[in-house]
């Protein structure tokens, strides 16, 4: 009878170590990468905040809209006109008192 002597099975460890470390990396980065699911949980919460912004700027300029057309040449607000003028360049009557 002849003896065989048996080799260890490195290639089977290494190929095994090989997958292990492959299905961390991609694990890791399906969870901490740049499109993973943490960064996406940022990105939505980032949208949030915008939306917020947006609503209130939209705001202002609907305000800014309608106190232009209430000076515009085709529709002419005297009482925004003298507020405007009063706020903005100082203006004061001959007949009131300005108390500081």
């Amino acid at each position: 009878m002849s003896y065989v002597k048996k080799r260890p099975a490195y290639g089977v460890l290494l190929f095994g170590a090989g997958a292990v470390a492959l299905s961390v990396y991609f694990t890791f980065a399906a969870v901490q990468g740049d499109y993973g699911v943490f960064h996406r949980i940022q990105i939505q919460a980032e949208v949030e905040v915008l939306k917020g912004e947006l609503e209130t700027i939209s705001g202002e300029v609907r305000v800014m809209k309608n106190k232009t057309h209430r000076l515009s040449d085709e529709y002419l607000d005297l009482d925004l006109l003298d507020e405007q003028a009063r706020t903005v360049l100082g203006l004061v009557r001959s007949n009131e008192i300005v108390v500081r």
